[in-house]
């Protein structure tokens, strides 16, 4: 039996009441404090640099800054969880739950 893909949690840089949220930099702070929490053996020579964690990430999507949050930060670190989720909570920050599709080197969809 296959395991099921952890859920990824997109926070998004729009509040419940539809204001873009500040600072501008927000998503990337988040995240940044987030950077220590990685998986083991992926700390080591370039990965050893500074960089965001698998588990945390900044993203633009449609224009709008997000925080991508696999769900598998909860089973690593709870107290990591619960602070990036109360962040979205407290700063009344949209939430969806979704799964980002990796990037592939084929062609783009279109006519042809």
């Amino acid at each position: 039996m296959t395991a099921a893909k952890p859920r990824e949690i997109f926070i998004q840089g729009i509040t419940l009441e539809g204001k873009t949220f500040r600072p501008s930099d927000w998503a990337e702070r988040t995240a940044g404090a987030m950077a220590c929490f990685r998986p083991d053996g992926v700390r080591t020579g370039i990965s050893a640099y500074i960089g965001y964690s698998p588990y945390c990430v900044p993203r633009v999507i449609n224009g709008v800054k997000c925080v991508i949050v696999n769900e598998a930060l909860r089973e690593i670190e709870p107290m990591a969880w619960d602070f990036v989720m109360n962040f979205a909570r407290d700063n009344h920050l949209q939430t969806s739950e979704a799964c980002l599709l990796p990037e592939t080197g084929g062609e783009k969809p279109g006519p042809k």
